[in-house]
């Protein structure tokens, strides 16, 4: 498993969202800085103090021009649940083989209750304007990850 080099172009994707509409990497390219963030499920403890303080911190991250991209294996028909039970204000994308996931190398061995088992590894990246992958954080807290996004979005200059 390796991640993509920062300052090389982010891996090129398209998925489905919460409303089965294509989204694409390119679609934001010009246009906005991405916080793309793999979770591995949604409405889970973990994810959902993630998801919420992303929702929260939405006025600072429209500061820096920035579009929150969630991306998780779940189906398509569970991303509506959890946008509409938390109120997300953001986009949510589905990736149920995990090819992307696999693109980012952010899937992997995992250990969870003693047990092994290949899994969706809790990885954020922040992609420039330019299509280019600026940062990647992989050692965050559910509950300061927002804090630290915009953190480093601060200390990115984005």
């Amino acid at each position: 498993m390796a991640y993509p080099k920062i300052g090389n172009l982010a891996p090129a994707f398209t998925l489905k969202d919460q409303n089965d509409n294509t989204v694409s990497l390119k679609d934001f390219k010009g246009e906005k800085n991405v916080v793309l963030y793999f979770y591995p499920k949604a409405m889970t403890p973990g994810c959902t103090v993630q998801a919420c303080g992303l929702r929260d911190s939405k006025k600072e991250l429209d500061k820096h021009d920035v579009v929150v991209l969630g991306v998780s294996p779940d189906p398509v028909a569970r991303l509506p649940k959890f946008i509409e039970k938390q109120d997300l204000n953001f986009t949510l994308l589905s990736d149920e083989d995990h090819a992307i996931a696999d693109k980012y190398g952010c899937w992997g061995m995992k250990k969870f209750m003693g047990k092994e088992f290949m899994g969706l590894i809790r990885t954020t990246y922040i992609i420039g304007k330019d299509g280019r992958l600026k940062c990647i954080m992989d050692k965050f807290k559910t509950k300061s990850h927002h804090d630290d996004v915009i953190a480093k979005l601060d200390e990115l200059g984005l």
